[in-house]
């Protein structure tokens, strides 16, 4: 698995569970795989519907604020990255589906 961090969280709307994201390095796509990492929090998500200003967008590249929802709290200045896989490790993989699940 590779990670390129890709931006971070500048704020996050916890009544309705979205971070709103400054992507400040290259593309991100619905069905990219991200992990946010900060101080309290550490885990992946799928990018399942995302929004620019207030719209519905299939893509967001460098300079892009964005909006996600995520399956659990952030925080101001957390870390997101995009996440590939550069082998088949099966544990690795296997690890990566059961995130997406919970």
């Amino acid at each position: 698995m590779t990670e390129m961090e890709i931006g971070f969280v500048i704020h996050y709307f916890g009544h309705i569970g979205v971070a709103a994201i400054q992507l400040t390095n290259g593309e991100l796509a619905l069905g990219d795989t991200i992990r946010l990492k900060g101080h309290t929090s550490d885990f992946i998500c799928r990018v399942e519907a995302m929004q620019v200003e207030h719209r519905d967008v299939p893509t967001a590249k460098k300079g892009d604020g964005i909006g996600i929802k995520v399956p659990q709290p952030v925080r101001e200045h957390d870390k997101v990255f995009m996440v590939t896989r550069s082998s088949p490790d099966l544990k690795l993989s296997l690890f990566v589906q059961l995130s997406l699940l919970f």
